[in-house]
């Protein structure tokens, strides 16, 4: 019984120190715990459907610039091969109630939104603590499966962005957490 008492002491101490309680809290916090670090990443699922933004050689790296309580700001940097960098987006995770909401942030090299390509998402539809799905609500593939973004996070391991229909991947790219960058990339465009 006394050790079934401390049991419960404990449990409220952690409840009421903020720890998670949802697979969609516990998410936040695995990618909260690796704001101010920037990692690099690998196209791992190449598009087969359409043009694809990669080619496969580029130099990708995301960065968990700003965590705050409703707020996770992860810009995506790409390297291309001519040295230039696209420094256009940035993934926004928030809090809609108890749903998470994806957001993507595009900007022109200029820092305006590109107002024909920003600010699209979906709130999450289903997950667990390393992985949480986002639905794009307008749009259904052509055998009318549903169609998101799927984001995983392997503590210690790795952080997984990219897109599904149905059950699949149709698009991925993989950053390794294993190995911090030990410079920083600069402010997304218009940041």
């Amino acid at each position: 019984m006394i050790r079934l008492l401390g049991c419960l002491v404990c449990f409220s101490a952690m409840v009421q120190a903020g720890s998670p309680s949802t697979p969609e809290q516990t998410f936040w916090q695995a990618l909260a715990q690796h704001c101010g670090n920037a990692y690099a990443g690998v196209l791992a699922v190449k598009r087969t459907d359409r043009p694809d933004i990669l080619v496969g050689d580029e130099q990708l790296v995301v960065h968990f610039r700003q965590c705050d309580d409703n707020l996770l700001a992860l810009p995506f940097h790409i390297g291309k091969a001519d040295g230039s960098w696209d420094r256009s987006r940035t993934w926004r995770y928030t809090w809609q109630g108890s749903q998470l909401e994806l957001r993507h942030d595009h900007r022109l090299a200029n820092g305006e939104p590109d107002l024909e390509n920003t600010l699209y998402g979906g709130l999450s539809i289903e997950g667990n603590a390393e992985v949480q799905r986002f639905l794009f609500a307008e749009r259904t593939a052509e055998n009318g499966d549903a169609l998101g973004w799927q984001i995983e996070i392997v503590p210690g391991e790795r952080y997984s962005y990219g897109t599904f229909s149905g059950a699949n991947w149709t698009w991925r790219l993989d950053f390794d957490l294993r190995k911090p960058l030990s410079e920083l990339p600069p402010a997304p465009w218009g940041f």
